[in-house]
């Protein structure tokens, strides 16, 4: 598939949309269709070029790619992080959310059954 768009163009709002978006959610889900705009990151953005964005990232290293079901999974390596900072201007406190550590809530004491 890399064949019949081997000089893609991708507009650089878009591409700074999309890698915002990466490098924020930390994951990257995309259908392969081809015909769509990209459901969640921007009503004007392309699926396509999602696509071709995340391909040229698997490609140095930046992402790793799962694909299942008709759908590509990508994921930020510790790599891509580096660039996207560099390239997003982006200060080294600033991680995505799969990096960030979840928030403990506190049980509420009492309850129900024997371990409440």
């Amino acid at each position: 598939s890399a064949l019949l768009w081997p000089n893609m163009i991708i507009a650089k709002k878009d591409r700074v949309v999309i890698l915002k978006y990466l490098f924020e959610e930390g994951v990257l889900v995309a259908k392969k269709d081809w015909k769509i705009n990209h459901p969640k990151i921007e009503p004007t953005v392309k699926n396509l070029h999602v696509v071709k964005l995340m391909q040229s990232f698997k490609s140095k290293g930046f992402v790793t790619e799962t694909f299942s079901w008709q759908y590509y999974y990508y994921y930020l390596t510790d790599e891509g992080i580096e660039y996207l900072r560099d390239y997003l201007h982006l200060g080294e406190e600033v991680v995505p959310n799969t990096m960030k550590k979840p928030r403990t809530t506190a049980r509420p004491s009492g309850g129900r059954g024997k371990f409440g």
